[in-house]
């Protein structure tokens, strides 16, 4: 993975968060537990009143995780994504690898999970018959039953795609950032950011239990909210709707080969003494 310039950015942070960073700043926190490998997708579509929108959830208030948040469709790497005879086209996972900046096997997985956490909470699917093609509507009975039946982990990605002849396209998925939780975080991941057109045919839905909310964004509307304290997201998210809000379009923004270099914010005073986050983000993120 190539590494560009950074440049500085503080974001302010409040309530429990703000807490566990004052906690770290202070030295107050135990060792850091190991970050988990996670992929999150950001859908994109053309926009009716902006040039792109982009599928978003906001997370039910009882999650133990990230309550109320907003977020893209994602989520951590486990098992189940761990198939080295899974049907793939696109990309090679070594081709994956060199973007990624790790191994076959933890690329291999990264795509994989990226791929089902998008079809599990919002029944988008990006595989088809062939290389060349995507299936269409996935929204009927028996798809909503492998959906269920990836949740349960009564079976893997892997065995869904077998069984209805269908074959991983890695070539839809484009990285685009990659970010690391702080270490002052009692849960925390390691999490790559990819973006995806909106396949034709299909219908990103609201049928997972995680969220209370899922919806297509107007990023700059939801930008708007987050100054305002209407809404909450963290820092990967702000900076990424960021970069949908600029886009001139769905297909070029998952086109653009981004500069992605991996973002651990820490916990600092700033100059008027109050404990914010610090980012190195890259500076071109096209």
């Amino acid at each position: 993975m190539s590494q560009p310039p950074t440049a500085p950015r503080d974001f302010a942070i409040g309530g429990r968060l703000s807490e566990s960073a004052l906690a770290g700043l202070e030295g107050r926190t135990t060792a850091p537990p190991e970050p988990r490998l996670a992929s999150t997708v950001m859908l994109v579509r053309d926009g009716s009143d902006c040039p792109v929108e982009v599928f978003m959830l906001r997370r039910v208030p009882t999650m133990e995780f990230a309550p109320s948040m907003w977020v893209f469709p994602g989520g951590g790497v486990d098992a189940r994504d761990a198939t080295p005879d899974l049907p793939w086209a696109g990309p090679s996972p070594s081709a994956w690898a060199e973007r990624l900046g790790t191994d076959e096997v933890v690329a291999q997985e990264l795509v994989i999970a990226a791929v089902r956490e998008v079809f599990e909470e919002c029944g988008v699917l990006l595989a088809g018959p062939d290389a060349s093609t995507v299936v269409g509507d996935v929204s009927g009975e028996q798809w909503q039953a492998e959906r269920a039946a990836l949740l349960s982990k009564e079976q893997s990605f892997a065995e869904l795609l077998v069984r209805r002849s269908l074959v991983l396209r890695s070539d839809l998925l484009t990285l685009r950032d990659h970010w690391l939780t702080p270490e002052f975080e009692p849960k925390r991941y390691d999490t790559y950011f990819f973006a995806a057109l909106m396949p034709d045919g299909q219908v990103a839905d609201d049928a997972t239990t995680e969220a209370d909310i899922a919806v297509w964004v107007t990023p700059k509307v939801l930008l708007a909210q987050v100054d305002s304290g209407k809404a909450r997201m963290f820092p990967p998210t702000i900076v990424n709707v960021e970069h949908v809000a600029d886009a001139t379009s769905a297909a070029a923004y998952v086109a653009t080969r981004a500069a992605v270099v991996r973002v651990m914010p820490e916990a600092v005073r700033n100059e008027a003494g109050e404990v914010v986050l610090r980012a190195h983000l890259a500076d071109a993120q096209g």
